[in-house]
């Protein structure tokens, strides 16, 4: 999680250095949410990282903080992209239903004062997936095209 955090966090850095003077208001607000939406999952990643395994109440707080983070995927995931952007909110979409399975899949694993362990991979191979889209998404508002991805633009189409 911490390799997503800096990720993220560098993302956070170069969407507010490419913000320029004059620049289209509807995409400087789209660049503030998403600035927004990547510091609150910062946020979010740290408080994961230090809850105390050993507490009594750390599977209430990790999934508390599960529950968090499903609803900051929601909302990305409604947020109206750019037009230049528009290619993206299907990924966007992806990436906030996976989050969602995961989330539905931890509560599952924890529930009934028990884990399973299969349930729990399962709901870690859905988190990965939303991730990953953030990934993308992020790289392509960057300008880049990620290698791994077989996402086709309005302009390569």
């Amino acid at each position: 999680m911490k390799n997503k955090l800096c990720m993220l966090i560098a993302a956070v850095f170069a969407t507010v250095m490419l913000t320029a003077c004059g620049e289209d208001p509807e995409l400087v607000q789209f660049r503030k949410n998403v600035d927004d939406f990547c510091n609150k999952i910062s946020e979010i990643d740290n408080g994961m990282n230090n809850i105390d395994a050993q507490a009594d109440g750390a599977v209430a707080e990790f999934l508390g903080y599960l529950d968090e983070l499903d609803l900051l995927f929601q909302s990305f995931a409604n947020l109206d992209f750019p037009e230049e952007f528009d290619y993206l909110e299907a990924t966007a979409d992806e990436a906030s239903q996976y989050m969602t399975t995961a989330v539905e899949s931890y509560h599952e694993a924890y529930s009934n004062g028990s884990y399973n362990e299969y349930t729990a991979d399962y709901a870690y191979g859905n988190y990965s997936r939303a991730y990953k889209r953030i990934q993308i998404i992020i790289s392509f508002l960057h300008g880049e095209t990620p290698d791994d991805v077989n996402i086709i633009t309005d302009e390569e189409s």
